[in-house]
């Protein structure tokens, strides 16, 4: 997952602490997802090489909202590869064990580059993973062109694909390492963060998001995060994972749908909408969301709602070529 910062009180120990909790929220993500898939509600033949398959069952709100982030962000994703004929660069920011590279190859929808972003101690593992995985790195080389592929324990550069160990709290690093792996600020660009910028401070993820609208010429970002965390079951949230070590610094934008549009518009993107996750679960194809129902019982569909509706998909665009992105919709 993506960095949150340390306020200037925060002893560096405690910051140290901080992030570790965060990148455990990667591993969080990776053994929802495995389980879902091995249920049935989606399907992913790559997720199995990097993530173990969780002894302990997962209850079923938290697999049906599983499948309602990956449908959705996939939706958005598609559309915009559609519109650019994906000739456009996709950044994933706080990859962690993403397969989207693998799906897209698959579905022949590779972007001309895809680039991933994450803490080194993630970045170093999914590496390791693909390095040692034939079904990982296979794909890898049939889609690399040109001269050698650079790989060492922190990076990995491919022609169509890199994976990149940085800090995005330090945002001229991570340009430096971006355009040290072929970023083409001229290109139409993807951006997308799944719960990562609620770990960052309102002050740094507003440096990402003016970068991000300032940097490319037509873009896209996708935001998939908590939202209406002022009530209490929003408390509640928060409360669970301080437990844990994990303040969520950022917050203060996940306040409303609304101030989630906001932070995007003040930073320079023309255009923002923001759904929560019950909407886009309503937005799904019904003969999908009637098989993956069936696949477990779920006794309260009152919990479901409540969860659905603190998480929510945003989507903002700048589009100085005129592509039509400002179109893209559910």
């Amino acid at each position: 997952m993506a960095m949150a910062t340390a306020t200037t009180s925060r002893e560096p120990r405690d910051a140290d602490i901080y992030d570790e909790a965060v990148r455990g929220t990667c591993d969080d993500a990776s053994l929802c997802k495995r389980y879902a898939v091995s249920i049935g509600y989606w399907k992913d033949p790559y997720i199995e090489y990097f993530v173990r398959q969780p002894k302990e069952r997962k209850a079923p709100e938290i697999s049906r909202g599983y499948y309602a982030r990956v449908q959705g962000v996939s939706q958005l994703l598609m559309a915009f590869l559609k519109k650019t004929e994906c000739n456009c660069q996709i950044i994933n920011l706080g990859a962690g064990m993403d397969t989207l590279f693998w799906k897209l190859k698959d579905e022949n929808m590779l972007p001309k580059k895809y680039f991933e972003v994450d803490f080194p101690s993630i970045a170093t593992r999914k590496i390791h993973n693909i390095k040692s995985k034939p079904p990982l790195s296979k794909p890898i080389m049939e889609s690399h062109s040109g001269e050698s592929l650079l790989i060492d324990a922190h990076s990995l550069d491919s022609s169509r694909y890199a994976i990149i160990a940085a800090d995005l709290r330090e945002l001229p690093k991570l340009e430096e390492h971006l355009k040290k792996c072929g970023m083409d600020p001229h290109l139409p660009t993807l951006l997308i963060a799944e719960c990562v910028l609620i770990y960052m401070t309102p002050e740094h993820s507003a440096c990402l998001l003016r970068w991000a609208s300032s940097t490319f010429l037509a873009a896209m970002f996708i935001n998939y995060e908590q939202v209406n965390m002022a009530d209490r079951f929003g408390q509640i949230m928060i409360e669970n994972l301080q437990s844990r070590q994990c303040n969520l610094v950022g917050v203060e934008d996940c306040r409303s749908l609304e101030t989630q549009r906001e932070r995007f518009l003040v930073s320079g993107w023309e255009t923002a909408k923001a759904i929560d996750m019950m909407e886009v679960y309503s937005c799904l194809p019904p003969g999908d969301v009637k098989r993956i129902e069936a696949l477990e019982f779920l006794d309260e569909k009152e919990l479901l709602e409540q969860l659905m509706q603190h998480y929510c998909l945003c989507w903002a665009t700048k589009d100085s070529c005129r592509l039509g992105l400002v179109d893209i919709d559910l």
